[in-house]
């Protein structure tokens, strides 16, 4: 029984006890004092008869006549004159109806104690006189008192449970509050209570937030090693860039990988003559102008979805800018406002300091070296050319910009609307090379009868043409199809866009309400960049997934896992480590003390971490050994 029921079975219990004492003792009270005031009463009666029978001289017929006048005037149930010589006087009463129940007046009989009095003429004795008076009346008064009292006794055990249920409840509070912060903690939330006034429960919730706040500081200690350990295994210790190596791995994965966008700028910027800077400055001042190329760079970084910088020796910086499907990806374009920036980031330090720049457009599926060997030779032409020179060597445009917007939309659409759609399959497994599931990236047949094309054909001009969310709809639906017809899990992954569309949370729950047998096999994710951008949208579009029996998770994570806010909160089942931070681990003690400290952090939260992009059975090995749940990648075959 719980302590809430215990301490109502208290409160009831008392108030019955003190409701049932209170009123047996009232009625016997009142039952006593009834039988006590007839007793009075027919003594006085008798007394009172028996001197005015006394004076009547002993004549039968007189004192008759006196009887029955007495009888008359009182409620009495009968008056008895029993003479010395034998001879009896009486009037008794026939029966009286009781305004009573018949079971009151068993439960609680009235005695009426018979009067006696002496009649006696002088000194000579006459004989005597019995009065018992009528017990109905005294029923209807104790019965009338009994329901007064039943009355009021009820008014004041419905007050004591009214005060007891704020009583109750004033533990009640407090406890439901410590147990939903107990269930927040086992739900990875950090959930602070107020303290209550009760002292005991005071202590116990003092106690629990202390816990909690705790907790959370190891949390986010976790996650700052965890983030350090990025750095020390990514990012230039100079700058806090990504070095040389991470920098081309990233490079080298967008230019292979089939979500990747279809295009991009890779941008270098040389400091011009850096040894004569070095001497002319010295080493403080120069550490300071590096600095603040690699701040104007990483500024440039944000401002474009998927950039990221590096630093490939210690005057060259990189800075790669993928395509986003806006109208503002021209190379020329972007280099204009990143000259001017970095001109203004130079200047205080002379007017002999400065940097130059190259760019080269790429295309997904060029090759690493040969897109570093266009950016290099960019960066060659610049610096002939001399101080804040900028060269932009130029791509063809592909085969995704031609046609226009609305062709492409028409395109996606009738992809959609025809089903000419197909997921690929590719394995996630477990330590013991079991199952985890299917990863199921999208293919669209957008010509009846042609190829079906990755996402990287199309998924920027989806996003331009607002169609992506259709597709993000269309998968989940195949997905569930496919579940249902061979009954093995499935993962799929939706856009960043789509999260943003107010509309989509709602469409896509009625999606998997639609396939609801199946949806316990499906497992959903969304890009970290979702996460840190939106996290609102995401966990509530997390919370509408999971409620149908459906996992979810972030794909591509590392970059900024331990920055994104209130991760614990968001209520994820997985996270996939991103192929460049899980790449060449078998070689670089950095990277597996990375991969150790995010899988210690994640796994405290309660989730799983899988690898994306396993490219080496040395690498799988050693990260099986870093704690992963699940690898994934070229090298993984089922």
């Amino acid at each position: 029984m719980s302590l809430i029921r215990q301490m109502w079975l208290v409160v009831l219990t008392t108030v019955l006890i003190a409701f049932v004492g209170s009123f047996t003792v009232t009625v016997a009270s009142a039952r006593e004092y009834l039988e006590t005031q007839l007793q009075v009463k027919n003594s006085d009666n008798a007394a009172a008869l028996a001197l005015s029978l006394s004076q009547q001289k002993g004549d039968s017929e007189l004192m008759e006549l006196l009887l029955a006048a007495q009888y008359d005037t009182g409620f009495y149930r009968s008056i008895r004159f029993r003479g010395t010589d034998g001879t009896t006087i009486e009037r008794v009463a026939g029966r009286v109806e009781v305004q009573a129940p018949r079971w009151f007046v068993r439960l609680v009989p009235i005695e009426s104690v018979p009067g006696v009095a002496q009649v006696s003429d002088g000194w000579r004795a006459l004989g005597s006189v019995e009065v018992v008076s009528q017990v109905s009346y005294a029923y209807r008064d104790l019965w009338r008192g009994c329901l007064q009292a039943a009355a009021w006794l009820a008014v004041v055990g419905l007050v004591a449970g009214v005060l007891g249920n704020f009583v109750v409840q004033g533990i009640r509070r407090p406890l439901n509050s410590t147990v939903r912060q107990a269930q927040a903690l086992v739900n990875r939330e950090f959930v602070i209570v107020d303290e209550p006034r009760v002292p005991e429960l005071q202590r116990l919730t003092r106690a629990m937030n202390g816990m909690v706040q705790r907790l959370q500081g190891v949390f986010d200690e976790q996650a700052t090693q965890v983030d350090n350990l990025r750095r020390e295994a990514n990012c230039d210790p100079s700058t806090g860039v990504s070095h040389r190596k991470h920098f081309l791995t990233q490079l080298g994965l967008e230019l292979e990988r089939e979500d990747a966008p279809p295009s991009g700028t890779l941008v270098m910027a040389r400091l011009f003559e850096l040894a004569r800077v070095n001497a002319e400055l010295g080493r403080r001042e120069t550490d300071r102008m590096i600095q603040r190329v690699a701040d104007t760079l990483l500024a440039q970084a944000a401002r474009a979805p998927g950039a990221w910088v590096g630093r490939l020796n210690g005057s060259d910086f990189a800075l790669c800018l993928p395509a986003g499907g806006s109208d503002e990806d021209d190379p020329g374009a972007q280099m204009e406002g990143l000259l001017a920036a970095l001109r203004a980031a130079c200047t205080p330090f002379g007017p002999a300091q400065g940097v130059v720049v190259g760019a080269v457009a790429y295309r997904r599926g060029d090759a690493l070296s040969q897109v570093l060997s266009h950016a290099d030779g960019a960066l060659a032409r610049a610096e002939a050319q001399g101080l804040f020179s900028c060269v932009v060597q130029g791509a063809a445009p592909g085969e995704a910009a031609a046609g226009g917007q609305e062709a492409w939309k028409r395109r996606i659409e009738g992809a959609l609307a025809e089903d000419r759609v197909r997921l690929g399959r590719y394995p996630l497994l477990d330590r013991d090379g079991a199952l985890i599931h299917f990863e199921c990236p999208l293919r669209l047949q957008l010509e009846p009868g042609g190829a079906f094309e990755s996402a990287a054909q199309w998924l920027p001009l989806a996003v331009r043409t607002q169609t992506v969310g259709a597709v993000d709809l269309a998968v989940v639906s195949l997905a569930l199809r496919e579940i249902a017809h061979d009954g093995r899990p499935l993962g799929v992954n939706l856009s960043v866009s789509s999260v943003q569309d107010a509309r989509f949370g709602g469409q896509l729950r009625e999606r998997l309400q639609a396939g609801l047998a199946h949806a316990g096999q499906l497992w959903i994710e969304v890009p970290e960049l979702a996460a840190v951008r939106h996290y609102g949208l995401v966990r509530e579009l997390c919370q509408q997934v999971k409620a149908t029996g459906a996992r979810f998770g972030l794909e591509h994570a590392g970059e900024q896992l331990s920055r994104i806010d209130r991760l614990y909160e968001i209520g994820l089942d997985y996270v996939k480590l991103d192929a460049r931070f899980v790449l060449g681990a078998s070689e670089d003690a950095a990277v597996r003390n990375f991969v150790r400290g995010t899988v210690a952090m994640v796994h405290a939260l309660g989730m799983q971490v899988y690898a994306e992009g396993v490219s080496s059975a040395a690498d799988a090995s050693v990260l099986w050994d870093c704690g992963l749940d699940g690898v994934t990648g070229p090298a993984i075959t089922l």
